[in-house]
């Protein structure tokens, strides 16, 4: 089944255009982007009764052919974590180690064991399924926190950007909106400890990692947009970090390009840092750095509370990823603290054990609840609107953020002693037009089942409640990104496709593990 493109009048039954709700709603779209918005006047075409003329009001001028869009339609959620090769580990870490002492280090060594025989057939493979699964769950947008670069040993590939190739190229396949963050990783930990042979393959150096940016600039288009991650501070050396960002600072021609980083992931990382710099992670990050609505800090799990209130005086983004931080055992973020200062959160699959936004979306709720032992603990409205609408809208807010802007390179502006390595200044592509349905942004969409047994007879945010704490079977029926019909009746058009090609290509790769 080919995906269909959209252009033209919706008429929805409930509409939430990320801000408010429209019962019903009308959304006309053309190439690819929402253009109106807003309430419907007149009749509805899905509201007629065949036969029954007296009652039967006027349709809009120019509405004639508008399509009935059943249910509830609402903004795409945005994922601001992934890591897509993940997809084919997810499930096989759950057993104890001898030592018995499991946790984050200890699933890293065999997710080390895992990506050493991961070939670029297999990458591809496995983010194009990854991406169709998240589109099928509601997710319209993927921030890829893209380490794999090299080859087994860790030899570079002839073309650097091999890897980044082709999960670009998933991700056009999929119809999934892509910020492609390459990641700067150079070190092992603290104090400049060289990477291990088992990391090789996520190795550069600042002049190899400016090339590999550069060696991407082709795959930047109408889905695809690039950006930067450090992968964190115990792996990106103070002075590769400010390199790098100096680059992008002189080169963009607007300095939106997001910047992402792990943080504070572990109780181990807090301890090092201490260790080596007197300092906590957060509270060293945000001294080294101008910290800023470009940043996106990726978990920061142990936090303070002085901490959060840089971040947020900084205006920077926190990356929450609460079903892998459960899987980990990493430990749970302060939600309460952060709503309660007015900062801005997101969600993301990450390690990809869970692909469904709702579901990180209620675990992020429940664990806050299981801590202090209260209900409705995120729902910090004034009137309160209801804790799965309030999580789904800051998550939306958050998220947009996160994934804001992405960088094309372009032959423009000089870069003093990198102007050979780069080629050019930067250009900011189209972004900052998601996590909301409003004219300019992109016709980025889920469409949930009114039918659906959890969502029946329930009307906007209540419906969203529904849909974050008690959705039974998954009620995304149709999803749209960029004008693209990608989900029809709850199944992604290629499906089929993606997960032949998956089980082709995986199942050597589970005989050493």
């Amino acid at each position: 089944m080919a995906a269909r493109v959209s252009a033209g009048v919706y008429h929805c039954e409930q509409l939430f255009d990320g801000q408010r709700w429209h019962r019903p709603g009308r959304l006309r779209v053309e190439a690819g982007v929402v253009t109106e918005v807003g309430a419907l006047g007149g009749e509805a075409l899905g509201e007629r009764r065949p036969g029954d003329e007296s009652a039967r009001r006027e349709v809009p001028p120019g509405d004639e052919a508008a399509t009935w869009l059943p249910g509830i339609t609402a903004p795409g959620m945005p994922n601001l974590h992934s890591h897509a090769f993940q997809r084919a580990l997810a499930g096989l870490t759950e057993r104890a180690s001898p030592a018995g002492q499991d946790s984050f280090w200890s699933w890293r060594e065999l997710m080390y064991r895992f990506v050493e025989r991961l070939s670029p057939s297999q990458v591809s493979a496995i983010a194009e399924l990854l991406y169709v699964e998240l589109l099928e769950h509601g997710y319209t947008s993927t921030a890829e926190f893209h380490y794999l670069h090299h080859g087994p040993g860790g030899e570079p590939y002839a073309d650097l950007a091999e890897l980044g190739r082709h999960v670009a190229e998933a991700a056009r396949g999929a119809g999934m909106r892509l910020v492609l963050l390459p990641v700067y990783y150079e070190t092992s930990g603290f104090g400049a400890a060289p990477i291990a042979p088992e990391q090789r393959r996520f190795y550069n150096r600042p002049e190899r990692y400016l090339r590999l940016l550069q060696a991407l600039e082709s795959e930047v288009g109408p889905l695809v947009s690039l950006g930067v991650a450090l992968h964190s501070l115990r792996a990106a050396p103070l002075e590769g970090r400010r390199e790098i960002l100096a680059v992008l600072a002189s080169a963009a021609s607007d300095h939106q390009v997001p910047v992402h980083i792990h943080v504070a992931e572990q109780v181990a990382e807090v301890e090092a840092a201490l260790a080596h710099h007197g300092a906590r992670p957060v509270e060293l990050l945000l001294s080294e750095h101008e910290v800023d609505a470009r940043w996106c800090l990726v978990h920061a799990t142990h936090v303070t509370e002085e901490e959060l209130r840089g971040v947020v005086r900084a205006g920077a983004t926190l990356g929450l990823c609460p079903t892998t931080e459960a899987n980990l055992g990493d430990g749970l973020f302060p939600l309460p603290k952060l709503l309660d200062l007015g900062g801005s959160f997101g969600i993301g699959s990450d390690s990809q054990v869970c692909v469904c936004p709702a579901e990180e979306l209620r675990l992020l709720e429940y664990g806050q609840r299981l801590t202090t032992r209260a209900r409705a603990v995120s729902d910090r409205s004034s009137p309160p609107r209801g804790t799965g609408a309030r999580l789904y809208s800051e998550a939306l807010r958050g998220g947009a953020k996160a994934l804001g802007g992405g960088m094309a390179m372009s032959s423009g502006a000089a870069m003093g002693s990198h102007a050979e390595t780069m080629g050019g200044g930067m250009a900011m592509s189209s972004g900052m037009a998601l996590g909301r349905l409003a004219p300019g942004c992109h016709a980025d969409l889920v469409v949930l089942d009114g039918a659906h047994p959890s969502l029946l007879g329930r009307t906007e945010d209540r419906a969203l409640d529904s849909w974050v704490f008690a959705p039974g079977a998954s009620p995304v029926r149709q999803v749209m990104v960029g004008g693209v019909w990608r989900v029809l009746e709850g199944r992604h058009v290629a499906h089929d496709a993606a997960r032949k090609r998956y089980a082709a290509e995986i199942g050597e790769l589970f005989e050493a593990l």
